[in-house]
């Protein structure tokens, strides 16, 4: 359950957090803000009143109070009382700061106090300080009022965006839940519904497709399992029963023949696991280390791999010089040999191996003068246990693999095979790979 509301928590939270610490600083902000706010509005009532009594101190009249929460005061310039009265509760500083028409605040006084002050000529030529202050009452409590109701607006709007938030997070991931129960439901070979929700709907095709691609790989990967189970059971059976007949029939001759079987047999298996097991290894993703693999020096090294004594003739074609592919040696070796060695078994005299570069490509063509492919059969040959003629690949020590690894390994390393007819009247395989700079 907590793992299940753990998005719709975390969402919350952060949401009520953020919240929370925008309007906290909000509120810190704004009770800051009220003071100045109090103190400029004592300024606009103070200033109509400092005017008064500037006006009445140059012409030399009586200073009297605008209101009786204003302090009218004239002082000499030295800040002592020129009106008669006590003196006022300010310092030196105070009375420098007022004659520079600077306004002072005294947050030292009960309750704080505001003082306005110019300097005004009397008739007789005299200086005199005119200040104009009151008390701000109510300074420090408004202030911490202001920040106690704030603080609380804050919080229970916080409450009220945890609430919206889950709400809407909840609402939002009704959805998901649906298709979360919709994708445990689903049995084989079937897809997700599509939402209205763009977001949803995406989401869905996208788990389609995931589910699509993994039916097709299972049905790869059992295809796959019978066709090489089918293909291993083939060998270990002859093997087994050239086994019983030698036990059966202990004779030095016919022993020797089942030997020669035996050998031939463990050979085509051995063939067929290294195969399977390469193919498994593409298929898993790995990939040996490529270089520059000089391709006229492993064809040349490949023809006299693949001859057979009494078979057809292999002629090697090659330009001067070296042609460098991208590739690993090994795997140069692999396609080379099989495409040799399937021409071979269906050639009748002659095979012929020519290594082309052109621009950024090499090419190598193999060429043999055997029955080749009918054409409705080149587009499967590269499959994995395809064969044109089932019993005759079998007799042949064929595997049905040859050609699935060449058109794998050439794959991933960025080239083509292709099949066609030859000029020789036979098959001709063609594969393209891309050139090495050394």
């Amino acid at each position: 359950m907590s793992r299940r509301r753990s998005v719709r928590l975390r969402i919350t939270a952060v949401a009520t957090a953020g919240t929370l610490a925008v309007l906290l600083g909000l509120a810190l902000l704004s009770s800051r803000m009220i003071g100045p706010l109090l103190v400029d509005s004592a300024d606009d009532e103070l200033r109509p009143a400092l005017d008064t009594a500037v006006a009445a101190v140059s012409a030399g009249a009586e200073v009297r109070p605008v209101s009786p929460n204003f302090r009218t005061r004239v002082l000499d310039t030295a800040g002592a009382p020129a009106d008669g009265a006590a003196a006022p509760e300010l310092t030196p500083s105070d009375i420098r700061t007022l004659k520079a028409g600077v306004p002072v605040l005294r947050l030292s006084d009960s309750p704080p106090a505001r003082w306005l002050g110019t300097v005004a000529t009397a008739p007789d030529g005299a200086q005199r300080l005119v200040v104009v202050g009151t008390g701000l009452a109510g300074y420090d409590a408004a202030r911490g009022a202001a920040l106690r109701w704030l603080i609380t607006a804050a919080v229970i709007a916080a409450a009220a965006t945890a609430l919206a938030t889950w709400s809407a997070v909840r609402s939002a991931m009704r959805p998901v839940g649906r298709l979360r129960a919709a994708a445990a439901r689903l049995g084989a070979g079937k897809r997700l519904p599509l939402p209205e929700s763009r977001e949803l709907r995406a989401l869905a095709a996208a788990m389609n497709d995931l589910l699509a691609r993994r039916d097709e790989a299972a049905d790869r990967l059992r295809r796959f399992t019978g066709d090489a189970a089918h293909e291993l059971r083939s060998p270990v059976a002859s093997i087994r029963v050239q086994a019983e007949v030698a036990v059966a029939h202990p004779d030095p001759e016919l022993a020797q023949e089942v030997l020669a079987d035996v050998a031939r047999e463990s050979q085509r298996l051995s063939a067929l696991v290294d195969g399977l097991l390469t193919l498994a290894r593409s298929d898993a993703g790995e990939l040996p280390a490529a270089s520059a693999v000089d391709l006229s020096v492993a064809a040349a090294d490949a023809a006299v791999r693949c001859a057979v004594a009494d078979g057809p003739a292999i002629r090697v074609h090659a330009p001067p010089g070296s042609c460098w592919v991208y590739a690993a040696p090994s795997e140069v070796d692999l396609v080379l040999d099989n495409l040799l060695r399937n021409a071979v078994r269906h050639a009748r005299a002659r095979v012929v191996l020519t290594v082309l570069t052109a621009g950024r490509t090499a090419r190598v063509v193999v060429d043999d003068d055997g029955h080749g492919i009918a054409e409705e059969h080149r587009a499967k040959v590269f499959d994995r246990f395809y064969r044109v003629q089932d019993d005759r690949a079998r007799s042949s020590g064929g595997t049905g693999l040859g050609l699935a690894l060449v058109a794998e390994v050439v794959r991933r390393r960025g080239g083509a095979v292709r099949v066609g007819e030859s000029p020789e009247g036979g098959a001709r395989f063609q594969v393209t790979w891309r050139t090495a700079s050394v």
